[in-house]
């Protein structure tokens, strides 16, 4: 996040300060800057050991390989193995090993560097400026604590860690099928950061943890930041708009197949898969992220008393509520025109045209350095300084990660990897080649972006299909809703970078979670979409 708090000066030596350390912008820690057990620090230093001499001998080793490839393509391949090393092992920072990768890409001249750095002006990467910068003032002037004391207040959420957890899941699911995913996720961690905050806090002054914790390093934190990014990438299957790949996968289907996918069948057929998949989610972060308590007793009673000291929302609080309220209209607003008229309606062409989501997004910051506290004194809701403080390394990371997703296609490597791949498993029957979709769409949303999955593998599935004599539907659908997957790096998907630049995530724990997630998430593709397909008739 942001921004650095100022320390609790009030609070006895050797005491963790809770509130600084989950909202005061700490991501991408060294081990000195850590709190770990000896055997976590063991462990964490042979990680990082190891990732210093495996990913350049890697690297290296393949890139001078003997193999049937273009020299690019095998160069660029070397890279990204190297890279994959650097971001699991994290010998540097995760977002100095994306720019290695990077600049080696340039050196060993795979492609110009005007083409390799072009992709640093997507979209995406104006939301994540955006995004943050409504959440550096959501922090700075204490709304993300007022609104997740809001949700604390729900009646039967507060007592459970547990309900905590599957709340937030819920309200980003049923969010993130209009909005998108990135924007529902950005929308929400301050309101997260600041629950998790409260409940660290209340663990320690009960005694629960170590005076000298690392609030960083709670299960209850992993479990709730990975919640918000996963259930949005599971609520994004719900509708065609709910993602990019959904876009991509159905034109492209739409055009392969001459059959048009309407808004309600998508969604007849993805309804079963996104709550098949939120159980199955729910279960597993609770198995691989059991919170370290299930209820606090006197929660309710602390939020009563902290609700109460917040007093009269100011000046400040009511700006940045108006310039997240009109971020996020101008977000749904081409949704709700599709609802209405259709996705091929010429009011939804233009607003969809118009509203680029990373334009609407820094619109909306910018509105904070507008809108006034005092009139009188200039004083804006936000200063640049505060601006200055949002978390540049988690836009530098999911940078690399469409600047490797667009070589991947450049280059013609996903496309070699593909049908390699197909002619060496021998796949010759519809479930064979569903299940080879949907994990060559896992595997290269989670090394790159799920936009560039689904625009390299959807057309390497669709003539693949009809090489062999099969209906390309099933497999061509099924590989769409896999794009959206990739749970196990934080470049995989946007909101897992944004969660990940929160600092309670471990990225240890992320491929942990994420990989038991992709693998159930892909049988469940499997087995629903081919039967949710023959139910509700779609592409018939």
């Amino acid at each position: 996040m942001p921004r650095e708090l100022p320390p609790d000066l009030t609070r006895p030596p050797g005491r963790t300060d809770v509130r600084s350390a989950l909202l005061g912008g700490k991501t991408f820690r060294s081990l000195s800057e850590q709190t770990l057990s000896p055997r976590e620090e063991r462990f964490e230093r042979a990680r990082q050991t190891i990732g210093f001499f495996l990913a350049p001998a890697v690297g290296l080793t393949f890139a001078l390989l003997p193999v049937p490839m273009d020299r690019n393509q095998q160069l660029l391949a070397a890279v990204l193995l190297g890279v994959i090393i650097l971001w699991i092992c994290e010998p540097v920072p995760i977002p100095v090993g994306g720019l290695l990768g990077v600049a080696a890409v340039v050196i060993l001249g795979v492609a110009p560097a005007s083409q390799v750095l072009a992709p640093f002006g997507s979209t995406t990467i104006f939301t994540f400026i955006g995004a943050f910068i409504l959440a550096a003032a959501m922090l700075k002037h204490g709304l993300a604590r007022r609104l997740a004391f809001a949700v604390l207040s729900v009646p039967g959420v507060a007592g459970s860690t547990y309900r905590v957890i599957i709340a937030f899941g819920v309200i980003t699911c049923l969010l993130s099928a209009f909005v998108s995913n990135t924007a529902t996720v950005a929308m929400l961690m301050p309101t997260a950061l600041g629950i998790l905050a409260v409940i660290a806090q209340l663990m320690q002054d009960r005694g629960i943890v170590r005076a000298d914790f690392d609030p960083l390093r709670l299960r209850v934190g992993t479990a709730l930041m990975l919640m918000l990014a996963y259930g949005a990438s599971v609520g994004g299957l719900l509708t065609p708009v709910g993602s990019p790949p959904n876009l991509i996968g159905r034109g492209l289907i739409e055009e392969a197949t001459g059959v048009r996918i309407s808004f309600a069948q998508w969604t007849a057929t993805a309804a079963p898969l996104c709550l098949a998949m939120f159980v199955v989610l729910a279960v597993i972060m609770f198995l691989l992220n059991k919170p370290e308590v299930r209820r606090i007793e006197g929660v309710e009673e602390y939020i009563r008393e902290q609700k109460a000291a917040h007093g009269k929302i100011s000046r400040a609080e009511v700006n940045t509520l108006i310039a997240f309220g009109v971020t996020v209209s101008l977000w749904l607003l081409p949704a709700a025109v599709s609802l209405v008229s259709g996705t091929d309606s010429a009011a939804y062409l233009f607003l969809d045209d118009r509203l680029d989501e990373g334009i609407v997004a820094v619109l909306g910051a910018s509105l904070l350095f507008i809108l006034p506290t005092n009139w009188k004194e200039r004083q804006a809701t936000l200063t640049w300084s505060d601006a200055a403080k949002i978390d540049w390394g988690t836009i530098l990371l999911f940078g690399t990660g469409i600047i490797f997703g667009s070589l991947l296609e450049s280059t013609g490597l996903a496309g070699t990897i593909g049908a390699a791949a197909s002619q060496n498993l021998d796949i010759t029957n519809i479930v064979a080649i569903t299940a080879f979709s949907a994990a060559l769409a896992i595997l290269i949303s989670e090394t790159t972006s799920n936009t560039a999955s689904a625009a390299v593998v959807v057309p390497i599935v669709i003539p693949l299909c009809q090489a062999l004599g099969i209906d390309p539907f099933v497999p061509a659908l099924a590989a769409t809703f896999a794009a959206s997957f990739g749970f196990m790096l934080p470049v995989s998907t946007p909101q897992n970078a944004i969660v990940y630049g929160s600092g309670a995530v471990p990225i240890t724990r992320m491929i942990r979670t994420g990989l038991v997630f992709d693998i159930l998430g892909a049988l469940l593709i499997i087995g629903i979409v081919p039967v949710m397909v023959a139910v509700t008739g779609i592409g018939r």
